[in-house]
Formats: structure tokens, sequence, C-alpha cells
């Protein structure tokens, strides 16, 4: 049936790298806290003349603060440059470097690139067809690893992770917005902004998809399938899947390339008003230059290597802070 092979489509989506989160220790639930204080627990002890146990204390996840269905967000704030001083690094690249082995010997298309980016801070990465944007982006984002240098997302050295480490990390703290959409295209739009909230274990997915799929104007569009919208429709519906988990970080490839001038114009509107509410960083490659102004941060990308750093002056906001590492 149609909605076994979107379950089928579901699964191979989250590939074998996303997985499901375990259940709380007992031994930290509120009930067994509340057993431990008992009278009836303390009178046991009592009566053998033995110290009650003392109870251990779990250890906090390593990798992401407990899940919650709302997050504070902040407005974006007019004093700009404070902000970025003020905030926490949430990106962090160090010496990055990446090279391929080729038939005509190694190939470098990433060449000892280093930079960090504030929480809050929205980013432009620009440069010719071939000078390393996506790979520079994909590094970042934890979805390929350097030959050599180092990447902190959040305060995780992603060099320190495995592949199911980084899948947790990019659930968790990370969205993506890609030129082709990259929709399943047997799953409804619905389905689609759920796929991403159903992985990380929450309940509130049918919810907290139709809620963000009305945020983008696309509410009466719940039950269509891809090839049923437009392109500015399914990138809408990309968006919706990239905040729906409440990310602290949104990278975006190339987000209106595939579109007109004016959808192209109406979805980079929505993307930087939902990044400013929202309270995010945003990083963007793109080729389009009216997309690349409306970046408070302009990194320009050569040969593979870094040329220049501007601060543009554009959209800064406060941005959140991440769970110490």
């Amino acid at each position: 049936t149609a909605r076994a092979d979107a379950t089928q489509e579901r699964s191979t989506a989250s590939g074998p790298g996303s997985p499901v989160p375990s259940p709380a220790p007992d031994d930290a639930s509120p009930q067994a806290a509340a057993d431990s204080s008992s009278p009836s627990h303390s009178s046991t002890h009592a009566d053998t003349g033995r110290a009650p146990p003392r109870r251990r204390t779990p250890a906090p996840p390593r990798l992401s603060e407990p899940m919650t269905e709302s997050r504070t967000t902040t407005s974006r704030s007019p004093a700009r440059d404070s902000l970025a001083a003020a905030a926490p690094t949430i990106l962090a690249v160090e010496h990055l470097t990446r090279s391929y082995a080729s038939g005509a010997g190694e190939l470098t298309v990433l060449r000892d690139v280093s930079f960090g980016l504030a929480a809050g801070e929205t980013c432009a990465i620009v440069g010719p067809s071939g000078s390393g944007k996506t790979t520079l982006l994909g590094l970042c984002a934890g979805l390929d690893r350097p030959s050599s240098g180092q990447v902190r997302l959040d305060g995780v050295d992603l060099g320190g992770l495995d592949e199911d480490g980084l899948a947790r990390l990019r659930l968790d703290r990370v969205g993506f917005v890609f030129q082709g959409f990259r929709l399943i295209p047997t799953l409804t739009a619905l389905e689609n902004v759920m796929v991403p909230v159903e992985l990380a274990g929450r309940r509130d997915a049918a919810d907290a998809a139709r809620t963000w799929l009305e945020r983008v104007g696309l509410g009466e569009r719940t039950d269509h399938r891809p090839q049923q919208l437009s392109g500015g429709e399914q990138q809408r519906v990309a968006l919706a899947r990239a905040f729906v988990n409440d990310p602290r970080i949104l990278f975006a490839d190339e987000p209106i390339g595939n579109l007109d001038a004016d959808t192209g114009r109406r979805v980079a509107d929505l993307l930087f008003e939902l990044n400013a509410t929202h309270d995010a960083t945003l990083v963007v490659v793109t080729h389009d230059e009216s997309l690349a102004v409306r970046a408070g941060r302009r990194l320009a990308i050569r040969g593979g290597e870094l040329v220049s750093d501007e601060r543009t002056g554009a959209a800064t906001h406060a941005g959140r802070a991440g769970p110490a590492a």
C-alpha cells in the first residue's frame, strides 16, 4: 500500500546512523527520588542498623540537553556588533583541509581554512563554482570528515564522534536546507516534516509538523505530496522540516538556486525571518548576491582557500548558548 511505501521510505531516510533515544534511567525519575526519601525506606535501614546507601546520580547526556517542546526565542536586536562579540562561539573551524585521491594524484579542494562564528550570526559563504563552498559546508555540519584540521560545533569536537554520534548531534542541534529540496516523494508535506521529529523520539510529531507548515503558509497543503507542490512550496516544506526540531544552527546550500527570482526572494525573506525570530545561527552557501548581502558575515572562498572574511553589519541577533560540552 502507499502507506507501507511511506513507512519504508521514512525508515530509509533515517539511515543507519540515526539513533533511537533510550529511556531515562529508573533511578533518575521523580518517583524513584520520592521513594528513596519515604518513611518506609528510611525505617528499613534503621531496623538493620546500617546507614542507607548513597544513591548514584546518573551522568547527564553527553551530546544534548533534554528535549523540550518549546524554547524561548528572542527577537533580533539592533545592537548587532555588541551582541556578536558577547555571544559564545557556536562554530569553530581550525586549519581545515580536505583532499581526495584521483587518477592524477591527490586533489585538494579545501586548504587550511580557519574561522569562527558566534551564536546568532548570519553568514554567507560565497565564491565561484568549484571553489570548495559546499565541501566546507558539509565539513562544518559533520556530513564529511576533513583530511586535517578540526571543527567544533556547539562546543563538540566533530572528530571525536562516530557516525551515530554525528547523527545524534545533527538531529538535536542542526537544521538543513538544500538546493534540491530533498523531500521524500512518497510522503505528504506533513509526513516529510514529521520525519525528524519522530527520529528525535518526540510524541508531538504531527502537531509540531502542522504548526510549522502553517508558519510557512502551507496549512492547507499538508496532504499534498512533493510532486503536487510548486518549487517554492517544496522549499517552504523543507524550511519547516529544518526548523521543526528547534536547531541552534541552520546550514543552507543554495536555498534559492532552483527558484525563479520572485519565488526566490519570498523564500529568502521567509528564511531570514524564521531564523531571526527562532534565534538560530545561519550559514548559507550562495551564488546569489541579493541573498549574500543580507548576511552579517561574508566569507569568500576561491581555489579552496579563504580569501576574505568581512562583517557587513547586516542581520545578527543574540543567539542561544548551547550546553557545556
